[in-house]
Formats: C-alpha cells, sequence, structure tokens
C-alpha cells in the first residue's frame, strides 16, 4: 500500500523543522519586556522588607533656617499600587532653644514613586510629593518658616532614599540573557522589577 503524495503526516524532517521554529518563538516571547512568560526573569519585594530597611536610620534630625530643628521618625510605609507609588507617613517632633523646653508633635505625609540606580544596584525614592507637614503648637514665627522651607526639606530628608538594594547574584539570570531592570512597579502585595534588553 503507497502512502498519497498529499499525506497530512509530517515527516520527521518537517517536525523537527516545526519544532526549532516554535523553540525560537518560545524565546523571543520570553527576552520581550511586557509578555507574560516563566522564562522572564521577575524579581519582587515586600513591603515588609522595605520597611525593614529602614530600622536603625531614624530618628533623624534637620534644621530649619537655624531657628528650628525638626526630628523625623521612622517612616511608615503603605503601597498605592492604583497610582504606582508608595506612601510614608512619620512622626515629627521640633526642637528648638525659641520652644522654651517645650517639643511640638506633628506628621509629615508624602507620595512617592521608585526608580532603579545601576551603578548600586539599588531602588530608591523618586518623585517626592508632600501631601502634608503639619506640627502643632508652634509660636506664628516658626509655623511661617515650617510653611515656606518645609517641602524642601521633606525632600532633602526622603527624596532618593534607598529602600532596597538588588545582589549581584540577584542579576545573575537576567545578566545572562542580556536583561537589566526596566521598570519597577507598586502593586497590592509589593513591588515588582521587570526587565528588559539591556542598552548601551
Amino acid at each position: 500500500m503507497t502512502s498519497h503524495p498529499f499525506s497530512p503526516r509530517p515527516t520527521r524532517r518537517r517536525a523537527l523543522a516545526l519544532g526549532a521554529t516554535l523553540g525560537s518563538a518560545w524565546m523571543a516571547s520570553a527576552l520581550l519586556p511586557g509578555c507574560a512568560s516563566a522564562a522572564a526573569p521577575r524579581y519582587s519585594v515586600s513591603l515588609a522588607e522595605l520597611q525593614q530597611v529602614l530600622v536603625g536610620r531614624f530618628p533623624r534630625r534637620y534644621p530649619l533656617a537655624g531657628l528650628l530643628e525638626l526630628q523625623l521618625h521612622e517612616p511608615k510605609l503603605a503601597l498605592r499600587p492604583e497610582r504606582d507609588q508608595l506612601n510614608a507617613v512619620l512622626d515629627v517632633q521640633a526642637l528648638g532653644l525659641l520652644l522654651q523646653g517645650r517639643q511640638p508633635q506633628g506628621v509629615l505625609d508624602v507620595d512617592f514613586g521608585l526608580r532603579y540606580e545601576p551603578s548600586d544596584r539599588s531602588i530608591r525614592t523618586d518623585r517626592l510629593q508632600v501631601n502634608a507637614l503639619r506640627v502643632q503648637g508652634l509660636p506664628p514665627t516658626l509655623s511661617e518658616l515650617l510653611a515656606r522651607q518645609g517641602a524642601r526639606l521633606a525632600q532633602r530628608a526622603l527624596n532618593d532614599l534607598v529602600l532596597h538594594q538588588l545582589r549581584p547574584q540577584d542579576l545573575a539570570l537576567a545578566d545572562s540573557l542580556g536583561l537589566q531592570p526596566e521598570r519597577i512597579r507598586v502593586t497590592s502585595g509589593g513591588l515588582v522589577v521587570d526587565f528588559g534588553p539591556r542598552r548601551g
């Protein structure tokens, strides 16, 4: 019995060629940014890990025009995935001779984005937005000073703050695939670092 010349059953050579084509397409999709593939590296950081990094780095003191000093306590972080941002709320304490021994309390509330710094493989705060800086019980002169310079102080204290640092082994797979961190997303479960093709 002879086989039909137009039989749909693939020959071994055709099957191997088809398999190679599908394999190449799968590898390409794994390396393209934004494609969902189990082979594409991805790195995540939980909120608890971010919070732990800040332990021991506060309180910090910042002078205002030599008249007032604000002591910032450890930030309490929260995820804002709907804005692709994080929020930080810090207790604030005012110190200074003009306060005559009193130490008024307040709060600093900020939102911020994130950026990746390749020189030290760190994730840092970026694009800081001050929502509120309030200290109750300040004399009028110092309240005006805080209103004028408070936002600048918050920028100096919290912008470009290192929240996480990747290790060389964390990037080993990405390096072998010619990839680098491209975008940091804020999700309901923490931060997710997406990778894209290495440039330069």
